[in-house]
């Protein structure tokens, strides 16, 4: 029983150490060189798109010069790299083992990058919401996507191989 939940807590260590900062999960799991290259890559692409001051912007409620400071070229890169590097990290520790269950966080990547690629101009009541908090907005909606997806994928696989 212990062991199943040394199990369990490893797979939540290194998830939990790749949302903080992708390649630390990589690290946890022994895998150096991969880390390495993610934290290498989540440092180029953090600081080439300006995501530190977008992030200090946005919670001073600065959206504006958030948007202002944002290299988007840059910045889309992100996304994809953070949720890529929480995955391959989860997998690695022993998680994900069922079928499809990459799915949430694939459609998670996808609707953070449009949701940063609308944020120069999308408004709630006419308030930007900005770089860095619509983004937040559309990961729950891509999380349920790919969950939807997932679920559907799961129920035609499994009716086919009956």
């Amino acid at each position: 029983m212990e062991k199943k939940a040394d199990k369990k807590s490893k797979k939540l260590e290194v998830l939990l150490w790749s949302i903080a900062l992708p390649g630390f999960g990589q690290l946890l799991n022994r895998k150096y060189m991969k880390g390495f290259v993610l934290i290498g890559l989540e440092f180029l692409v953090n600081v080439m798109g300006n995501f530190n001051t977008i992030i200090v912007l946005s919670f001073n409620m600065k959206i504006e010069e958030a948007i202002a400071q944002t290299n988007y070229l840059w910045l889309m890169f992100y996304p994809c790299l953070y949720f890529f590097a929480i995955w391959d990290a989860y997998k690695d520790a022993g998680g994900g083992e069922k079928p499809f269950a990459y799915l949430p966080l694939v459609f998670s990547a996808y609707f953070v990058t449009v949701g940063l690629i609308f944020s120069p101009t999308f408004t709630i009541f006419g308030v930007y919401i900005g770089p860095m908090w619509l983004p937040i907005l559309f990961l729950p909606i891509g999380l349920s996507v790919g969950a939807f997806i997932r679920k559907v994928l799961v129920k035609i696989y499994v009716k086919n191989s009956v």
